[in-house]
């Protein structure tokens, strides 16, 4: 009896599958080796000067097109949105609060008894959008909602949505109601070119218009603060920010048409699925070669100088301008540090063609950056734009506080 139950418990223990003979673990993957790389990059960071009349002059815009100020001292003055009625609302990150401006004489100016403080205590406040009456904001790791009066003044800021990424490296996000009543959200990295630990980074994330769940719609994007839905077909495109020390050229800084689920490549690819040679591959998934991962992403489709760095991004909506300047986008470009000749300092103009796709990326606004004997200056780091109520242009520059107005003249 005691042989038959020792050989009854010795096929039990054989049998648990704790003490079980199994297959060796698969080894884990070694990453590919790569030659090796030198980049020389540069940093040059103009030196930074303030506003002032006389340099007004310095800006040039295309023929039949003119530029003024409509308000200065505005402070970290960033991302703008435009009421129909002519209010306008300003974001300050740095401040953690949000102005409401009118220029109600209708002078062509906001003097400082046309603006007014509507919200603070919002850390990083940047981003904001507006729908049924209630404005929307996001900071470092917070959405908050407000509801609106008719006189501009907001409520006390609630929380909408939280326990987004860190802020890190890129701090300013964006938010954008999108055509299927979802609220979307944009998260740049907290480095500079390496992977991130949170899922939440380097995305846009989609929200519910309740703000209890999301879902991250895009990855693979560095830093896509400007965003946006084309007017006419529908297409959300983003810009998107390269990354640093790769070189003069390189990444150049992106056009992308944003697509739910797909990984757009940083910080292993860049353009139109391009290897970055400056990265390193044991951090890609799944250790394979760079080629073979980037072959799996998805491409831009326009591209532009690198470390121009985009900020704002809006569609012309107003009729003022040229027929066909009609649904083209405006891009705020705020400049480089890391690039020998400077890039940026500019509003652009993402043209589209007749059927409405993208062809090209235009200057429209520039002079904020020149050279002065060996030295290079800058006197303007544009952040939002926005089309006005009449169809003139309005974007600002945060440096000094000051917001510009760009209208159609054709020559007159």
């Amino acid at each position: 009896m005691k042989s038959i139950l020792t050989g009854l418990l010795s096929a039990a223990l054989l049998s648990s599958p704790a003490l079980a003979q199994t297959d060796p673990p698969t080894p884990r993957p070694i990453a590919p080796g790569e030659a090796p790389v030198t980049v020389t990059a540069t940093r040059n960071e103009p030196t930074p000067l303030e506003f002032t009349a006389d340099k007004l002059s310095r800006l040039k815009v295309p023929a039949g097109f003119t530029i003024k100020v409509m308000a200065t001292g505005l402070g970290n003055a960033r991302m703008l949105h435009v009421m129909p009625d002519g209010g306008i609302y300003l974001s300050r990150r740095a401040q953690g609060d949000v102005w409401y401006m009118k220029d109600v004489n209708k002078d062509g100016k906001i003097e400082a008894v046309e603006r007014r403080q509507v919200a603070q205590n919002m850390k990083l406040a940047h981003g904001l959008d507006v729908k049924n009456n209630k404005m929307y904001v996001v900071g470092e790791k917070t959405i908050w909602v407000m509801d609106m009066a008719r006189d501009g003044s907001l409520s006390v800021p609630r929380v909408f949505a939280d326990g987004f990424p860190d802020a890190g490296q890129h701090p300013a996000r964006d938010v954008q109601w999108g055509p299927d009543g979802y609220l979307y959200a944009s998260f740049g990295s907290t480095n500079n070119d390496s992977p991130t630990q949170n899922p939440e980074e380097a995305t846009i994330l989609r929200i519910s218009p309740d703000g209890k769940t999301r879902e991250v719609y895009a990855r693979g994007l560095r830093h896509t603060i400007g965003f946006g839905w084309h007017p006419a077909t529908g297409v959300l495109y983003g810009a998107d920010q390269g990354s640093d020390w790769h070189g003069d050229n390189i990444p150049p800084e992106e056009i992308n048409v944003i697509e739910r689920g797909k990984n757009y490549g940083w910080p292993f690819c860049y353009g139109n699925k391009v290897p970055d040679p400056y990265v390193n591959v044991g951090n890609i998934p799944g250790k394979i070669t760079k080629e073979a991962y980037c072959a799996t992403t998805q491409g831009s489709v326009l591209n532009y100088t690198a470390h121009a760095a985009a900020i704002g991004m809006n569609y012309y909506s107003g009729t003022q301008f040229p027929a066909e300047y009609r649904n083209d986008a405006f891009i705020a470009y705020r400049g480089s540090w890391n690039r020998d000749q400077p890039s940026g300092y500019e509003i652009s103009r993402l043209v589209f063609d007749d059927q409405n796709r993208p062809t090209g990326i235009q200057p429209f606004v520039t002079g904020f950056v020149f050279q002065d004997g060996d030295v290079w200056k800058q006197f303007g780091r544009v952040a939002g734009v926005a089309t006005y109520t009449d169809g003139s242009l309005l974007f600002t520059d945060d440096q000094s506080g000051v917001l510009y107005r760009v209208l159609y003249t054709g020559g007159n």
